[in-house]
């Protein structure tokens, strides 16, 4: 039984990568690849901890991909994402990712799957993903590309908004997640209950007409569930869904939210937000249960995010076992 166990549910390391092979759930047959490189928010936790609910909870066969060092330590924020070629088949891209400048060979694969018109779900810093200079193949993807015809780059054109600014004091002001009043029978809030605690600070969110906002960050006066409400910052949108165009004309699903550190995850309802948006832009709303299990596989005790201080000499291969705990304390 051990034998079986494994076989169905644990990671495959490959260089710079994890994947867990999924059993059965509404997302059978479907694979989600998780971008997971960025310097502050600890997205090495947060990917894994979703690909693992993904996999054994619903069925999703889940891949991680890890920005990485010359020796194959995950390297937070590293621009070097090995594996990107899984792209290729799959069903649904997330993206947590900051101001990577990927060999050209790497971001290809991005750039082909935008191309084909594939979902994606992007969290936090996606907005201001890629930092690539000008001149190179891809600069256009860049945060603050100039040119109309692809104007403030990926972050912009694909998820909504680049990168704008922190609303409020980061590391000092926690947000309180507020669902949106006319939105209450979206599917995507089905069993998603209100005010979730998000230690990461909120972003300015500036919609257009072509978002359905979901929810809106309201800035607190200080890191805690009982902390006050900013009475100088009204709430900032904050989760939204929005369709891109891709090169062939093809409406494409996206899913963004302005949170998404890895202590944001330890509020349920946060986590189960995220979950059921991850399900719509996979083109599976109609398999969202409000009462889903969500809970954690493995020991997730996340690391407190900031720029350094995360937990170094990782590979991916320490996280072959899906119950070993993240981060593994070295």
């Amino acid at each position: 039984m051990k034998f079986v166990y494994l076989f169905m549910f644990s990671l495959v390391p490959i260089f710079g990568q994890i994947t867990y092979r999924g059993g059965d759930g509404p997302g059978k047959g479907k694979h989600i690849v998780f971008v997971a490189s960025d310097h502050e928010y600890r997205t090495e936790e947060t990917c894994p901890a979703l690909a693992r609910i993904l996999a054994q909870h619903q069925g999703f066969k889940t891949t991680v991909l890890f920005g990485v060092d010359g020796n194959g330590h995950i390297d937070a924020g590293a621009s070097d994402v090995k594996g990107l070629e899984a792209l290729k088949d799959a069903d649904l891209m997330v993206i947590f990712a900051r101001f990577l400048d990927l060999p050209d060979d790497q971001m290809k694969h991005i750039a082909d799957y935008v191309e084909r018109g594939g979902p994606i779900a992007g969290l936090r810093t996606s907005s201001h993903a890629f930092k690539i200079p000008k001149g190179k193949t891809y600069s256009k993807f860049d945060f603050q590309y100039g040119g109309k015809e692809y104007e403030k780059g990926f972050g912009h054109q694909i998820l909504g908004n680049t990168w704008v600014g922190h609303y409020g004091r980061n590391h000092r002001q926690a947000t309180q997640i507020q669902l949106m009043k006319d939105q209450k029978d979206n599917l995507i809030l089905r069993g998603v209950g209100d005010n979730a605690l998000c230690m990461a600070g909120a972003y300015v969110g500036i919609p257009d007409d072509t978002f359905t906002v979901l929810t809106a960050s309201q800035p607190l006066n200080g890191m805690t569930k009982e902390a006050e409400a900013d009475p100088k910052k009204k709430p900032s949108p904050s989760t939204w869904t929005r369709h891109y165009k891709s090169k062939n004309g093809k409406k494409a699903r996206v899913f963004h939210s302005t949170q998404g550190a890895s202590q944001d995850l330890l509020d349920h309802n946060y986590r189960r937000l995220i979950i059921n948006g991850i399900f719509w832009a996979a083109g599976l709303e109609d398999q969202i249960k409000g009462d889903a299990k969500i809970d954690f596989v493995g020991t997730y005790n996340p690391t407190r995010f900031g720029f350094g201080g995360e937990v170094k000499e990782v590979k991916p291969q320490d996280l072959a076992d899906i119950n070993s705990p993240l981060m593994p304390k070295k």
